[in-house]
């Protein structure tokens, strides 16, 4: 019972330290990631906005990050991050990398969502005076909704596990209790205590995300 006492305020103050940065950190970079899906989508070649040279540029600056590990990309970016918010450390020094790290990650998995819409309607509006912003915002963005709730389960999901290695750093949250406690004092305990915690809160986010792209396919 003294066991349990002693890890519980741990565990709560880590999963909320979790829970903030990936709320935070999810807001911030789906506000980065959809419109550059978006742009993503449109600007390559035969579709609304054609343009080569924004498209290529793009794509490449996504690909280039998201093929850097979380934690190779949170080092290598410390400079920019103290730049930000004025520290590296923390979860205030987490948060940068986060954004920088799934930002791109939501846009390539919008444009992937986006690309899946019918063409054929697009066409079909284009044919009928829609402006740009009306057949992004009304056919593209709503036809696309269920693989949007996919993306940003999956989105998150990823998140999470970025925030366990943030620990590194120093940023709380269930990844630094894992470190400090379950690895560096080899406490069996709360290694698989976070262990557990972090696969239910993963599950709880997968179900939760499939439950709402089913009912929104209904919708559509």
């Amino acid at each position: 019972m003294d066991r349990l006492d002693e890890l519980l305020p741990l565990f709560t103050l880590s999963f909320y330290e979790t829970t903030l940065m990936v709320v935070i950190s999810l807001a911030i970079a789906t506000i980065i990631g959809i419109p550059l899906g978006v742009l993503l989508v449109i600007s390559r070649p035969n579709h609304l906005a054609p343009n080569k040279w924004l498209f290529h540029s793009l794509n490449t600056i996504i690909n280039i990050i998201r093929s850097l590990p979380f934690i190779i990309l949170m080092l290598a970016i410390i400079p920019f991050t103290e730049l930000i918010v004025g520290t590296s450390i923390g979860i205030q020094g987490a948060i940068v990398p986060l954004i920088v790290y799934i930002a791109p990650y939501i846009a390539r998995l919008l444009e992937t969502a986006l690309l899946e819409v019918d063409y054929g309607i697009i066409e079909a509006y284009r044919g009928m005076g829609a402006s740009r912003i009306q057949i992004v915002k009304r056919i593209l963005i709503r036809e696309a909704r269920p693989g949007i709730i996919l993306c940003m389960t999956i989105a998150m999901i990823g998140l999470i596990g970025a925030t366990a290695m943030a620990g590194v750093i120093g940023a709380g949250g269930l990844g630094d209790l894992a470190l400090r406690y379950g690895y560096q004092q080899w406490d069996l305990t709360v290694m698989f205590g976070t262990v557990f915690i972090l696969i239910v809160l993963v599950q709880i986010v997968q179900s939760i995300g499939n439950y709402t792209a089913k009912k929104l396919k209904k919708t559509v």
